[in-house]
């Protein structure tokens, strides 16, 4: 009987993919011990945080074993059983869906690693590490990234896409907010943090390049579990048409921050909230397959959008009060819109 639900359509934990991600942990391990032997006999006593320090030797590590064991893993999941039909994606298309799969996972390694090793300073302070330590604990951080990414890109759904979208937007603006060069920033707007030419910037501008692309990524499950609900040609192309201006308007956020070019980065923002009010507002009409539930859910959210322009507009919070709260509407329905879209083929419950 053929699968009607995401989850039906999902790919399952398979023994090759167990198996594949042992064999990459092993692999990257080994690379990382001998990374970590190399530093430890170079540098007699290495600190644990710092600049040029083993965190961030950890940091880069992490970052390339995921950025290795995501792309492999992500591309072998074509030849998966139940994933046919990622195999009549367009060669280009399913590269460039790798790409921001393994951009998503570097960057959610390399902040991880660090901020892990940061505790872990503040937790031995003023510890050094010799040749064995270096050794062995690159070797554990290579080799757990490398599993970790493994797993995740290899059984990627629309479900855990969200979660990895949402994860990958919040920790890297948070790291923004944290690296940022002006304390003082959020007394302008939320893009402010795009127009320092420093860490924070790149860190923030990145982060909307690299949601962006994975939001275009997104559209390709979007509309596989779309159409494997029944839902219209008609209903699902406005839909994945709409995910994807989304996505291409938040990367251009990021591309044109406003310290550069103010119209543009402007006209990708509105861009961005006008797709999201379409999907929200004509949800009933597009989308006729979600149960009532997830069109109440919208409603909600449009309320919630309604308040916050009228609180915005009154002076009751400041611009980036207000930009933050909609970055957040406009993830939090995605999110749900998925998590309804997961179990669309099940009956209505009974109403009492």
């Amino acid at each position: 009987m053929p699968a009607t639900s995401t989850e039906s359509a999902a790919p399952h934990a398979t023994l090759r993919a167990e198996s594949e991600a042992i064999l990459a942990a092993m692999i990257a391990g080994i690379a990382g011990g001998a990374l970590g032997l190399g530093l430890g006999l170079v540098h007699a006593t290495a600190n644990l945080w710092g600049p040029a320090s083993f965190a961030v030797w950890a940091g880069g590590a992490a970052a390339a074993a995921a950025a290795v064991s995501s792309a492999v893993g992500y591309w072998r999941a074509r030849t998966t059983d139940g994933q046919e039909w990622r195999r009549e994606i367009a060669n280009w298309r399913y590269a460039l869906s790798t790409a921001s799969v393994v951009i998503a996972h570097v960057s959610l390694a390399a902040i991880a690693t660090i901020a892990i090793f940061a505790v872990l300073a503040r937790s031995f302070i003023g510890v050094e590490l010799n040749a064995f330590w270096t050794t062995v604990l690159l070797a554990v951080t290579a080799g757990m990234a490398a599993w970790l990414a493994y797993l995740s890109a290899s059984r990627m759904t629309t479900q855990r896409l969200t979660s990895l979208l949402v994860a990958f937007i919040a920790i890297g603006t948070v790291s923004a907010m944290l690296t940022t060069s002006d304390p003082k920033w959020w007394e302008y707007h939320f893009s402010q943090l795009g127009t320092f030419n420093d860490l924070s910037s790149f860190l923030f501008n990145g982060t909307l390049i690299a949601g962006g692309l994975l939001v275009t990524t997104f559209t390709l499950y979007v509309g596989h579990d779309l159409a494997a609900l029944g839902e219209s040609p008609r209903g699902t192309r406005i839909v994945t048409t709409a995910l994807a201006v989304m996505g291409v308007m938040l990367a251009c956020v990021g591309i044109f921050p406003v310290d550069v070019n103010m119209l543009l980065h402007n006209l990708s923002a509105s861009g961005m909230a006008l797709m999201f009010l379409l999907l929200l507002v004509g949800g009933p009409w597009i989308v006729r397959r979600m149960p009532r539930a997830y069109f109440l859910s919208s409603w909600a959210f449009l309320a919630a959008l309604v308040v916050s322009i009228v609180l915005f507009a009154v002076g009751y919070f400041g611009l980036t009060a207000f930009e933050i709260i909609v970055f957040a509407l406009i993830f939090g329905w995605l999110a749900v819109f998925i998590r309804f879209m997961g179990v669309a083929d099940q009956p209505e419950p009974l109403q009492v």
